[in-house]
């Protein structure tokens, strides 16, 4: 089984738009057309079993929207699994955490670049104590954003301190622990008692690193991930099948850490 434990879609109606400025941001060509149809498409051509999908609040008004959406899209498409989103300013954060668990989603995504808060701000302890005490998952962008490079608001030392402070369970730190600060991810956070994905690494990355983070972290904590619309879901699933792995660790990235952390079996 192939879980891809980092996607992004957006609603038909604004897609395309959102696409073209995220494009133009990043400077990235997606792989995709943004929408839940486009991603289907990709894992169909790319043999990926589940998709999880990462919505983000960018503002507190977008809570129920975003949460609203993430339900009914997980009631409606089978294959295809939405967390709920919430930012950082949304008031009563723990009746928030909550409601997202009352309507069956499994997780909760944040993202720091997007959200203009530092990783290790009291009010992302306090998302990170909330998730853990109703047994969430947490799916945090960390390290530099392509698109929104400075500053870095999920740096990897931040990201640190935080796990320090909160102690959190269920905590996926995505882009291997931070996005192209991943000497730092070897030094700090390589071995903590958190999760990592492989999105959107790309070759920004050397192989010899990405296995070297791998192996210290646990293939038992690491989780794969595209980033899909970019990066392709079928390249991404080539770059691990090539790296030297044993097919056990493989087997372990690839899906059964995933089934574990979503609690599918």
């Amino acid at each position: 089984m192939v879980i891809d434990f980092h996607t992004h879609t957006f609603p038909d109606r604004i897609a395309k738009a959102t696409i073209e400025s995220l494009s133009k941001c990043s400077g990235i060509t997606p792989y995709t057309d943004g929408t839940t149809t486009g991603l289907k498409r990709s894992m169909q051509e790319g043999k990926v079993d589940i998709s999880v999908i990462l919505p983000v609040v960018t503002k507190p008004v977008q809570f129920e929207t975003v949460n609203r959406v993430a339900a009914k899209l997980c009631e409606q498409e089978e294959g295809l699994i939405s967390f709920g989103g919430i930012h950082p300013d949304c008031a009563d954060i723990r009746r928030k955490v909550k409601e997202i668990k009352s309507l069956g989603l499994k997780g909760i995504k944040i993202h720091p670049a997007y959200q203009e808060v530092y990783m290790d701000d009291i009010r992302y302890l306090r998302i990170l104590e909330a998730a853990t005490e109703e047994g969430l998952i947490i799916s945090v962008h960390a390290g530099v954003d392509i698109g929104l490079p400075e500053p870095v608001y999920a740096a990897v030392e931040k990201i640190a301190r935080a796990i320090r402070d909160t102690a959190p369970r269920k905590l996926v730190l995505a882009h291997l622990g931070g996005w192209k600060e991943w000497d730092a991810v070897e030094e700090l956070l390589a071995g903590e008692e958190v999760y990592m994905d492989t999105a959107f690494l790309e070759d920004y990355i050397s192989d010899e690193q990405l296995v070297r983070i791998i192996r210290k972290h646990g293939a038992g904590k690491i989780l794969f991930g595209t980033d899909c619309p970019w990066s392709g879901q079928k390249e991404s699933i080539a770059r691990i099948e090539g790296l030297p792995l044993s097919e056990e660790e493989k087997a372990l990235i690839f899906g059964e850490n995933a089934k574990k952390l979503l609690e599918l079996e």
